[in-house]
C-alpha cells in the first residue's frame, strides 16, 4: 500500500484525543489540513492537492453512493490490516472506531471513513501530487465482485518507478484472485480474468466465466455477497433510466483538455462523439435499450448506428457487432416474459426459464462491472490510467457473452412449441456441442430444467405416485380405467416426451415399476414399502445429471435396476404365494386344455346321452350335476377346493341344427389379481381351444364306439351272412381304420407336438420371469402358438374347414354304420326266428321246410341283400370317396403349411405313401418335395 494503515491509526488516533472542539469552518479547515499533512507525510503546497480532494469528498454524498456504508469501510480497512499480518494494528482501529462513534463533533463519519480509506491508497513520494485510479476503482468495486478487466501499460508507469510491488507500495491485490474462488463453478457468462495491477502485462484477456448467483459460498462472506451484487445490480437499474438533463453524471477525466463530446479532427467537418459516450450509450444497448445514437430495428430485428452522427466506420463496425449482445437479451427476455407466468408451460418450462433468469443475471452482472469501470474512467477527480474502457476492450469483453447468449437466443427459438420431456430431449441435444464453454453452459441449463422429470420419476418410482398436472411426464395415466384393467390399460408410455437421454428399454422399465406399484397397493392390496425409498426420497435433485451422464456414471442404471427388480419380485412372490397364480394356470391345463385324461373321458361317457339331444334341449343344472359326479368320481376330487369351485358348464349359443356336442364347454372362473394375466381375451382362446380339442376327442371317442359296433356285431353274424355281406363289412373296416388312423395322429399331434411342447416352454419363462409383463408375454406366446399349430388362427382357415369336413365325415359314417348295423341285426333276428321255427316243426314230428316255407325265406333273404348292400355300398363309397379327397386335399395345404410341425403331421398321416401312390402322376411332386 501506498502509505501503512498504522499511519492512519496514529492521525486518527490524533484526531480524537484533540481538546479543543472545533467549531469554526477556518478551524475545521485547519484540522482537515493538518490531518492530510500528517497522514501523508507532505508539507506545503505538495499536500494541497490532497486536502482539495479531502475537502471535496467530505463536502458531497458522493463518496457514500460509490462505496459501500461505514461498516463496509470499516470492514475493508481491517481486512487489508489482516491481509498484511498487522492484526493488532487491525484492533486498534476498530476500538478507535467505536470511540469516533461516541463522538458527536463529527456527524458524517462515513465521508470521514471514505476519505480515510481513499488516503490509504495514496502514491508514493516518486509520484505526489496525483490520485491513484487504483484506489478509486477499487472503491468502486466490491471485492466479491467477478474479476475487473485491467491493463497496466507498464511496471513504472503504475507504480511510479518504485520498481516491481511489494506489500507497502502496492494497492494490495490481484484482480484474479478476488474472483477465483467464484469461478471454479461458473455456469457460462464470463468475466474477464485480471492480472496483478501494474504487472506490466499488455496481452489481451480472455474472457472467462464467472460465478452464478445461485451456487451457495459457506462461511460469513455470504450475506455480504448477496448484499453487494444487489448494490451493483442497482446500478445497472440506473442505467436503464435515461439522463438527459444531467450530463454531469459521466464526467470526462480528461475535463481541461476536452470538454465537449463533439471534436473536430484533421480535415473532417463532422463533429464526430467521443469513445467514452459511444461506450456510455452501448451500456444501454447491451441491456436492450434504445441509446442515443443506437437504436433497435424491429424490422430488420438488429440495432443501427444513427447513419448522421459522427462515428469512424471501425467504430460502427464495433458497435454493430456487440449490440447483439443487446438483441439476444430482447430475445431471450422476450421468451421468458410470454412464459414465465404461462402455468401450461408446466414445471419444466419453468425451470428452463428460472434457468434463463440465471444466466441473463450473470450477464447483467458483467453490465455492472463495465458500469463501475465507465464510472472510474469518467471521474473527474482522477487521472487517466492504462485500465480506461475502450471500444476495443468492450468488445474483448462481450466475446464471451455475446457467444453465449447467441447459443441460447437459437435454443430459445428452437425451444418455441416444446415443453416437458420434449424440451428437454431438444436441450440435451444442444450438449453435444464440441466446445467445453458451451457444453458446460448446456450442460448447467440440463441439469436445471430435468430437475422436475427427476422428481416425478423418483415419486413414480418409489411411491407409484404420478404428479404430472401438465402432461410433461413420459408416463401417462387414464383416472378412467378401473383397477381390474389396470395392468393393461391405467397406464402407458407418452413416447413424444421420453427424454432422448433414457432410450426405451429405461422407460419401460420405469413404467413397470411404478406400474408394479399401484397394482400391489391397488389390486393386490399390499402396502409394504418399497427397500432404499427413505433413502430415494433424501437424495439431492442435482443428481438428475446422472439421467443424461450416463456414459459417464452409472449410478441412474443402477438405481433403475435395483427398484425395478425388488419390486417386481416383490409383486410376483404375492401373485405365487398369496394368489396362488401357479396352481391356477395348471389347473386351467387340465381341464381347459383336457390334460385329465380320467376325468375327460368319464365325463364324455356320463354326457354321452345328454349331448346327443338337440342344443335347445339341454339344462345347465342337468349338466353342473353330471360335471361334478364326474369329479367325484376321477382324480379330479383330490384337487384344491377352490380350484373345483372355479370349474363350471358353459353353453355356447346356440344354432339351428346344433345338438348338444355342438354347444358344451367347460369354463375355469377367475377374479382378483390373477384376472390380470388370465384376460377375457385369453379366456376366449382358452374356449376356442376347448372346442376344437372335445370335438376332435368326441371323433377318437366315436372311432372307438365305431369299432366297438363292429366287433360285437361281427361276433353275432352266421357263416352264412357273414359271407353275404362280407363286401361291406371289408369296406366299412378300411375306412373305419383310416379314420382310426388320421384321429389317432391329429391327437397325437395336439397333445404331445403342441400342447406338452408349448407347456414345458411356459412353465420354464414363468420360472425365470423377473416381472408380470414377462409372465404376461410368456402366457399369451403360449396361447398364440396352441391357437396356430392347431389351425385356428387366419392362416390356417381353410385346413380347419377341411378338418371340420373330415370330422363330420367321420359322424356321417358313424350314422351310416348304425342304420347298416341296425338293418343287419334285424335280418340276424329274423334269421334267427326262421331257424327257431324249423326247430318246433321239427319237435312236432312235421317236415321243418316244405316248399313254400323254403321259398318265402328265400324270397326275403334275397329281398333283404337287394335292399342292403347295394344301398350301403354306395354310401360307403361316397364316404369313403369324400374322405379320400379330403384327406388328399388336407395333406396338400399342410405340407405347404409355414409352420414345420404342421408339415411334419403331413408326413405322420402319409408316412407310407399310401394317399401319393393313388395320386395321378405329377400331381404330389410338390407334395414330396415339401416332405
Amino acid at each position: 500500500m501506498a502509505l501503512s494503515n498504522s499511519r492512519h491509526a496514529v492521525a486518527g488516533d490524533d484526531f480524537l484525543n484533540r481538546n479543543h472542539h472545533p467549531s469554526t469552518p477556518t478551524e475545521l479547515s485547519e484540522i482537515l489540513y493538518r490531518l492530510c499533512s500528517n497522514v501523508s507525510g507532505l508539507s506545503g503546497d505538495a499536500v494541497l492537492p490532497l486536502y482539495s480532494y479531502a475537502r471535496r469528498t467530505l463536502g458531497s454524498m458522493e463518496g457514500c453512493r460509490k462505496g459501500a456504508d461505514e461498516y463496509q469501510i470499516m470492514e475493508r480497512l481491517k481486512k487489508a490490516m489482516v491481509h498484511n499480518g498487522r492484526e493488532a494494528d487491525a484492533a486498534h482501529l476498530a476500538d478507535l472506531h467505536r470511540r469516533l462513534q461516541s463522538q458527536v463533533l463529527l456527524k458524517n463519519r462515513t465521508s470521514f471513513l471514505m476519505l480515510l480509506a481513499q488516503l490509504s491508497t495514496v502514491e508514493t513520494k516518486n509520484d505526489k501530487g496525483k490520485v491513484s485510479s487504483s484506489a478509486f476503482f477499487k472503491d468502486s468495486l466490491p471485492q466479491h465482485c467477478v474479476s475487473t478487466p485491467y491493463t497496466g501499460r507498464d511496471k513504472d508507469a503504475r507504480f511510479g518507478g518504485a520498481g516491481p510491488p511489494s506489500r507497502d507500495n502496492m494497492s494490495a491485490l490481484t484482480l484474479s484472485s478476488v474472483s477465483s474462488a467464484h469461478t471454479a463453478h461458473s455456469s457460462g457468462f464470463s468475466s474477464i480474468r485480471g492480472r496483478e495491477i501494474g504487472s506490466g502485462d499488455h496481452r489481451p484477456y480472455v474472457p472467462q466465466a464467472f460465478v452464478p448467483s445461485y451456487l451457495a459460498t459457506p462461511g460469513a462472506e455470504n450475506n455480504r455477497l448477496a448484499s453487494s451484487v444487489g448494490n451493483m445490480l442497482r446500478t445497472v437499474s440506473l442505467y436503464g433510466q435515461r439522463h438527459t438533463g444531467d450530463k454531469s453524471q459521466y464526467p470526462n477525466p480528461n475535463q481541461g483538455k476536452q470538454s465537449q463530446a463533439l471534436v473536430h479532427k484533421g480535415d473532417n467537418t463532422s463533429l464526430e462523439i467521443s469513445e467514452q459516450n459511444l461506450i456510455k450509450d452501448m451500456v444501454y444497448v447491451l441491456q436492450g435499450i434504445d441509446g442515443q445514437w443506437v437504436k433497435y430495428d424491429s424490422t430488420k430485428h438488429m440495432y443501427k448506428v444513427d447513419l448522421e452522427v459522427g462515428i469512424s466506420k471501425a467504430f460502427r463496425r464495433q458497435i454493430l457487432h456487440s449490440s447483439k449482445c443487446g438483441s439476444f437479451y430482447n430475445k431471450i427476455k422476450a421468451y421468458m416474459d410470454n412464459h414465465s407466468t404461462d402455468k401450461a408451460f408446466g414445471l419444466v418450462g419453468q425451470s428452463f426459464c428460472a434457468a434463463l433468469h440465471q444466466e441473463l443475471t450473470e450477464y447483467l452482472r458483467l453490465i455492472a462491472v463495465i458500469e463501475a469501470q465507465l464510472h472510474q474512467d469518467m471521474d473527474p477527480g482522477l487521472e487517466e490510467t492504462s485500465s480506461a474502457l475502450t471500444m476495443g476492450r468492450l468488445q474483448v469483453w462481450l466475446f464471451d457473452p455475446l457467444v453465449h447468449l447467441k447459443w441460447l437466443a437459437a435454443l430459445v427459438d428452437t425451444s418455441k412449441g416444446k415443453k416437458g420431456g420434449a424440451l428437454t430431449s431438444h436441450i440435451f441435444s444442444y450438449t453435444q456441442h464440441g466446445s467445453p464453454p458451451l457444453n458446460s453452459l448446456f450442460t448447467h441449463l440440463l441439469t436445471v430444467v430435468s430437475q422436475p422429470i427427476y422428481a416425478t420419476l423418483l415419486r413414480w418410482m418409489y411411491d407409484g405416485e404420478l404428479e404430472d398436472t401438465y402432461h410433461e411426464f413420459f408416463v401417462a395415466s387414464d383416472p378412467t380405467v378401473r383397477n381390474e384393467q389396470l395392468w393393461h390399460d391405467k397406464y402407458s408410455l407418452r413416447k413424444s416426451m421420453i427424454p432422448s437421454f433414457i432410450s426405451m428399454a429405461q422407460a419401460s422399465r420405469i413404467l413397470l415399476t411404478g406400474k408394479s406399484i399401484n397394482f400391489l397397493r391397488q389390486v393386490c392390496e399390499d402396502r409394504t414399502p418399497i427397500k432404499g425409498r427413505e433413502v430415494a426420497m433424501k437424495l439431492d435433485l442435482t443428481q438428475a445429471a446422472g439421467m443424461f451422464s450416463q456414459d459417464q456414471n452409472s449410478d441412474f442404471q443402477q438405481m433403475l435396476d435395483s427398484v425395478y427388480e425388488v419390486t417386481s419380485q416383490h409383486l410376483l412372490d404375492v401373485l405365487q404365494k398369496k394368489y396362488k397364480f401357479l396352481e391356477h394356470l395348471k389347473a386351467m391345463r387340465r381341464y381347459l386344455l383336457l390334460g385329465q385324461g380320467d376325468f375327460i373321458r368319464h365325463l364324455m361317457d356320463l354326457l354321452e346321452e345328454d349331448l346327443a339331444k338337440p342344443a335347445s334341449n339341454l339344462y345347465l343344472h342337468n349338466l353342473t350335476g353330471i360335471l361334478e359326479t364326474a369329479i367325484r368320481a376321477t382324480n379330479a376330487q383330490f384337487d384344491d377346493a377352490d380350484i373345483l369351485r372355479r370349474l363350471d358348464v358353459r353353453l355356447l349359443d346356440v344354432s339351428p341344427g346344433d345338438t348338444g356336442w355342438d354347444v358344451f364347454s367347460l369354463e375355469y372362473r377367475v377374479d382378483g389379481p390373477i384376472r390380470t394375466v388370465f384376460t377375457p381375451e385369453c379366456k376366449i382362446m382358452y374356449l376356442r381351444v376347448f372346442n376344437f380339442m372335445w370335438r376332435a376327442k368326441r371323433m377318437e371317442y366315436v372311432l372307438a364306439q365305431i369299432w366297438k359296433g363292429q366287433i360285437s356285431s361281427h361276433r353275432g353274424l352266421g357263416s352264412a351272412l357273414k359271407a353275404e355281406l362280407a363286401q361291406v363289412l371289408h369296406q366299412c373296416h378300411m375306412i373305419t381304420s383310416s379314420m382310426t388312423h388320421f384321429i389317432k395322429q391329429v391327437q397325437y399331434y395336439i397333445n404331445f407336438e403342441v400342447l406338452e411342447c408349448a407347456w414345458d416352454e411356459l412353465l420354464t419363462k414363468v420360472h425365470e420371469a423377473q416381472d408380470l409383463d414377462y409372465i404376461i408375454a410368456a402366457h399369451q406366446v403360449f396361447l398364440d402358438t396352441v391357437l396356430g399349430r392347431c389351425l385356428l388362427n387366419d392362416k390356417s382357415r381353410e385346413i380347419l374347414q377341411l378338418l371340420r369336413t373330415l370330422f363330420d365325415l367321420i359322424i356321417q359314417f358313424e350314422t351310416a354304420q348304425g342304420v347298416f348295423y341296425d338293418a343287419v341285426s334285424s335280418e340276424v333276428v329274423a334269421r334267427s326266428g326262421f331257424e327257431r321255427t324249423r326247430k318246433d316243426r321239427a319237435r312236432k314230428g312235421e317236415w321243418e321246410l316244405t316248399e313254400d316255407i323254403e321259398r318265402e325265406e328265400k324270397s326275403r333273404r334275397q329281398a333283404f341283400l337287394a335292399s342292403i348292400i347295394p344301398s350301403t355300398r354306395a354310401k360307403l363309397l361316397v364316404l369313403s370317396t369324400a374322405y379320400q379327397d379330403t384327406v388328399k386335399q388336407f395333406l396338400k395345404m399342410v405340407a405347404s403349411h409355414p409352420d414345420a410341425s404342421l408339415r411334419f403331421l403331413c408326413f405322420r398321416l402319409d408316412f407310407n405313401e399310401h394317399y401319393k401312390v393313388r395320386e395321378p402322376r405329377g400331381r404330389m411332386s410338390t407334395t414330396r418335395l415339401r416332405y
